[in-house]
């Protein structure tokens, strides 16, 4: 049994799972990154045995890998695994779009048109980590809102593994302009109560960041092969 005030161990290690994932989304640990345990369980007051526990489950989500000998790190992402993983957010997203439109309340619907706002001043103001920041916090919403846990579940995995190359989406010309008009649209569409619309225009939206993804793909060919 664990002491007063301290979390049980199947709490410890979603702490330890959970943080994990912030720093990685958060760009605290970078691809590659080695995470020792011991440093883990300094930076986050947690035995060993939940830290070893949290990396376990995170290498079974594919966001770390484990070494023999070397311990583990965080795993970095293809960018062509980052287009596929964008299109099946497209589908699993497309799904709690719909699930929201059909359950979002009054003040679910000011949160969002608020968050909406909130990335329109990001982008006026050019500050593309507080785009990136409220961008995440609308998906999340949306997610949120619709309240389905298995969608939820998979797309912690998702969101984790992909979001270095979105972050590098908003740096493209003119990026965020677009980001925002689709993320509108998306508010919207989960406003105005019609699942069917508000899934299609979803889908819509991430399958232009896979547009664009697929333009940096592009984009790295000319500088590696110039002609």
């Amino acid at each position: 049994m664990a002491a007063s005030g301290e979390p049980a161990a199947g709490e410890a290690v979603a702490l330890v799972v959970n943080a994990l994932r912030d720093g990685i989304m958060q760009g605290r640990f970078a691809p590659g990154q080695r995470l020792p345990e011991a440093d883990l369980v300094e930076l986050y007051s947690a035995s060993r045995g939940a830290v070893r526990t949290a990396l376990v489950q995170l290498e079974n989500e594919g966001i770390v890998e484990r070494e023999r000998n070397r311990g583990a790190r965080v795993r970095p992402i293809s960018l062509e695994e980052a287009v596929e993983i964008t299109e099946a957010r497209a589908v699993i997203e497309g799904l709690c779009a719909a699930k929201a439109a059909a359950r979002a309340t009054d003040e679910d619907r000011h949160r969002l048109r608020a968050l909406g706002k909130e990335l329109g001043e990001a982008v006026a103001a050019a500050d593309v980590m507080a785009y990136t920041r409220i961008n995440q916090q609308i998906h999340r919403a949306v997610r949120d809102i619709a309240a389905h846990e298995t969608a939820g579940l998979m797309l912690d995995r998702l969101r984790t593994q992909s979001v270095r190359y979105h972050y590098t989406v908003a740096l493209l010309p003119g990026r965020p302009s677009i980001g925002l008009t689709e993320h509108l649209q998306v508010i919207e569409t989960v406003c105005s109560g019609d699942p069917a619309l508000a899934e299609h225009t979803m889908r819509t939206h991430l399958m232009s960041v896979v547009e664009a993804l697929q333009q940096l793909d592009a984009n790295l060919h000319r500088i590696v092969t110039p002609g």
